[in-house]
């Protein structure tokens, strides 16, 4: 059998919506960002998904939000390089 080769996935919902962060996002640091922006006004807040893609979200203090981690197959493409985006369905077995 060979070895499944996995990554941690992370799951942030705001306000409802879901977005997955790219592989290179550090989790922490988005909490401290969110908790910052609920004790003002609100602002937006930056994160980089799974697609390569950037992503500003508007959080305020009524806001809600959730992380969730998870591991699933590695997709090699998710880099968190914004200058390489990506889309569609991965499927690891596939070459070409």
């Amino acid at each position: 059998m060979a070895d499944v080769k996995t990554m941690v996935q992370t799951e942030v919902v705001i306000d409802g919506v879901v977005s997955l962060l790219a592989q290179d996002q550090n989790v922490e640091e988005l909490i401290h960002r969110i908790e910052d922006a609920t004790a003002s006004t609100g602002r937006f807040v930056r994160m980089t998904v799974v697609g390569n893609r950037e992503v500003h979200v508007l959080v305020t203090p009524t806001s809600r939000a959730s992380i969730t981690v998870a591991t699933v197959l590695h997709d090699a493409r998710d880099s968190g390089d914004i200058e390489f985006p990506y889309g569609g369905f991965y499927d690891p077995g596939f070459d070409g």
